[in-house]
């Protein structure tokens, strides 16, 4: 008969997991995916590859009386050719909603990213490792353990010195976002400091994050996944993706903006849906893309290196984009009156640059994360807000 003090071993199946649209069975077990097969078939290329494997916000939940819990892992890190390696991704472990222990899992693989501009990488391979959380407080508890936010995560084995159960379902909305780096946590310390997953804390929501570094960019196979994904709530932030990578000019844009909203309007006809537009980035307001690295002095910063006299010719700037954001919005509104726009520069502006700076002029630093999912938290779940009854029961049905 099992004691407390044996060591139980449970599968890491998907009733475990949350935060996910897809899994991968691998040769070492479980990788949580952010986007289904069918849209992994229509990649263009690797960026958004490893940005949809690496699991921001999505995260282990179950019921337990165990006060030791070890999670075996086997990690894929980003190193860039000719910078120091990042610190460990950091594991994130909260009992009743409440961040309580941190981990990392050294080891595990290594991709080498060489060129910046083309993301072009070398793989070198490692082996598995494991996270421990030891000395938890006793008596059953609600455990949630969020993986790092820019690791690919492949999950192996769970053990515990107690056993455990599915969670029961805890009422909350599910709020399904997508968005850039910014959403996928670039420069924030730990997975439960994205801006994203500090709102949703904020607004008493589960959350689906679908920011992809790199890869907001209006692609169709993302508004088909999000169609297709059960939430009560529903936000997308565009343009800063669209600017740096200088992929579209505003004839196209703008079409293609509406067909985004046309395709999660047919899984979700009248949930309530919020557009988003960039916060401010000075180096991208007046100027087109595309973004370029620039270090000089040894500090990577970025510099768009687009010409500002070629916006009457339909290059996209912040500025652009914005203005024809709230148009959009604004012509669909009269049909969709759960159709709502936000100027991102309400969730970080000109005062907020001025006492928080962007370190690397595009992503914001930790401080940063936290302003942003403050004003969205108050502008967006507070009172009046368009989520504003989103800290309510809802099913989560994604059906209308």
């Amino acid at each position: 008969m099992t004691t407390e003090h044996d060591t139980i071993t449970t599968p890491v199946t998907t009733d475990l997991l949350r935060g996910f649209l897809d899994v991968e069975t691998t040769a070492h077990g479980l990788l949580p995916h952010r986007l289904p097969a069918r849209a992994r078939r229509q990649f263009p290329d690797d960026q958004l590859a490893v940005a949809e494997a690496q699991p921001s916000g999505v995260r282990l939940v179950f019921r337990t009386r165990a006060t030791t819990i070890e999670l075996d892992t086997l990690p894929t890190k980003r190193v860039y050719q000719g910078f120091p390696a990042p610190a460990d991704g950091v594991y994130d472990l909260l009992v009743d909603g409440r961040l309580t222990a941190q981990a990392t899992v050294p080891g595990g693989n290594v991709r080498t990213i060489t060129d910046m501009v083309t993301q072009s990488a070398e793989l070198t391979e490692g082996r598995p490792g494991t996270a421990r959380f030891a000395d938890l407080p006793a008596g059953d508890k609600d455990i949630e353990i969020w993986l790092p936010h820019t690791e690919i995560t492949e999950l192996i084995a769970l053990r515990t010195d107690a056993p455990v159960e599915k969670a029961p379902d805890n009422g909350r909305k599910v709020w399904l976002h997508h968005g850039s780096s910014i959403s996928h946590g670039s420069n924030a310390t730990h997975p439960t400091a994205i801006w994203p997953a500090l709102a949703a804390a904020h607004g008493q929501v589960e959350l689906v994050n679908l920011g992809f570094s790199g890869s907001a960019l209006l692609d169709p196979f993302t508004a088909r996944a999000m169609r297709d994904t059960p939430a009560d709530l529903i936000s997308v932030k565009i343009g800063i993706n669209i600017v740096n990578a200088d992929a579209m000019r505003l004839r196209a844009f703008v079409p293609a903006v509406h067909g985004f909203l046309d395709t999660l309007r047919e899984g979700h006809p009248t949930t309530p849906l919020l557009v988003v537009s960039a916060i401010l980035c000075p180096v991208q307001e007046d100027t087109p893309g595309p973004l370029m690295p620039d270090l000089d002095g040894g500090t990577l910063l970025f510099k768009a290196t687009g010409d500002p006299d070629e916006r009457p010719l339909g290059r996209l700037t912040l500025t652009v984009i914005r203005e024809a954001l709230a148009r959009v919005v604004e012509q669909r509104a009269a049909d969709d009156p759960n159709l709502y726009y936000l100027d991102g520069r309400s969730l970080y502006g000109e005062k907020d640059h001025a006492e928080l700076p962007l370190p690397d002029a595009v992503h914001p630093d930790p401080a940063g994360h936290r302003r942003i999912a403050e004003n969205f938290g108050r502008l967006v779940f507070g009172k009046g807000g368009p989520f504003a009854t989103g800290t309510g029961a809802g099913t989560g049905a994604g059906t209308d």
